[in-house]
């Protein structure tokens, strides 16, 4: 069995299990965050990536605020330790929006250097700034010195295959104070298609002594395993496969404990979609089935007939119409519930 890290330290957090839910727009609001956190198996969990400008913007205006920070930086008790994460490219603007989140709570601060999607890239956020490393250094500098809660950051590779910085810009972080960074070793010009190279992830843990995080193509319990024996990482961080198998967390630490790992059932899969849609309802009042369509998608990923299940849902208009939807669906014979 390959040795897997108990735990890792982000300053002063101890974070364990050692796997971390990525942050992913759209997907890892605080419903998704606790209905991650209560299947267990995930020791840090992550908001949608937050522009720094619309947080700032929203001090301006208390109505604006309660909704921003309703939206994107909500999150409850159970939720610790859980890290916000935000994107924009003006030092100060940033430092500003930290310091909101640390009020707020949070136990650590993150910066995402990575997502590759044009609306952001052309504002110079994300994986924009992997092309102006001066403006990353101030950008970390600004926020390090307006905050006292643990500092990260996560960073894809570079922008291209001939533009790589990701061992620049981890020796930058570390040097400005930052605590961890993760790394997703695509570049943006790939997106998220094409292959994870995670000898970058080995490159970066060897330039530098702060805990490094690997990201990026982990299926299942034994690519988390793989990851960490081929880099060295201390920690794994998992986006999209915990979208369509939320239950990849327990799967890794059941996993480590016995050396196999329970596959969901028909009967699994059901109970998930009933527990999350019901979080949601419960939260969402108003765009609670827009929210369902969406993971129905995710959570019907490899279900016997669940394209017919997606297109009933996505037709539907009301939670309640969406839910009886998935008891009759489930309910079916063929499913073999029993």
């Amino acid at each position: 069995m390959v040795s897997f890290p108990n735990d890792f330290r982000i300053g002063n957090i101890t974070i364990s299990p050692a796997t971390v839910l990525a942050p992913m727009a759209g997907v890892t609001d605080t419903v998704f965050r606790r209905f991650i956190r209560n299947l267990g198996g995930c020791g840090l969990i992550m908001t949608e990536f937050t522009s720094s400008h619309g947080v700032s913007a929203a001090l301006k205006n208390s109505n604006k605020a309660n909704r921003t920070l309703r939206r994107y930086l909500a999150f409850e008790p159970e939720e610790h330790p859980i890290s916000a994460q935000l994107f924009g490219a003006d030092p100060d603007v940033m430092a500003d929006a930290a310091r909101v989140c640390e009020d707020l709570g949070f136990d650590i601060l993150d910066i995402n250097f990575g997502c590759p999607v044009n609306k952001v890239v052309k504002c110079n956020g994300g994986s924009g700034l992997l092309r102006d490393l001066a403006l990353v250094e101030r950008l970390l500098r600004a926020v390090r010195k307006a905050i006292s809660i643990p500092f990260t950051c996560k960073f894809r590779a570079g922008w291209n295959d001939r533009e790589l910085v990701m061992v620049e810009m981890a020796r930058i972080a570390e040097d400005c104070g930052l605590q961890a960074i993760a790394l997703h070793p695509r570049t943006r010009e790939q997106g998220y298609s094409g292959h994870a190279d995670w000898r970058r992830i080995a490159a970066v843990k060897a330039a530098v002594k702060i805990p490094v995080i690997g990201n990026g193509d982990v299926m299942k319990p034994e690519d988390a395993m793989r990851m960490v024996k081929e880099t060295g990482c201390d920690a794994v961080m998992i986006g999209r496969t915990a979208a369509s198998n939320p239950w990849i967390f327990r799967q890794i630490r059941e996993y480590l404990e016995t050396g196999t790992y329970t596959e969901p059932t028909h009967l699994d899969r059901y109970e998930m979609m009933r527990t999350y849609y019901a979080m949601l309802v419960e939260r969402r009042e108003d765009d609670a089935a827009g929210k369902m369509k969406q993971f129905a998608t995710y959570f019907t990923h490899g279900v016997r007939g669940g394209g017919q299940l997606r297109t009933a849902i996505y037709h539907a208009k009301e939670p309640a119409e969406i839910t009886a939807l998935v008891d009759q669906f489930f309910a079916a014979p063929e499913m073999a519930l029993a």
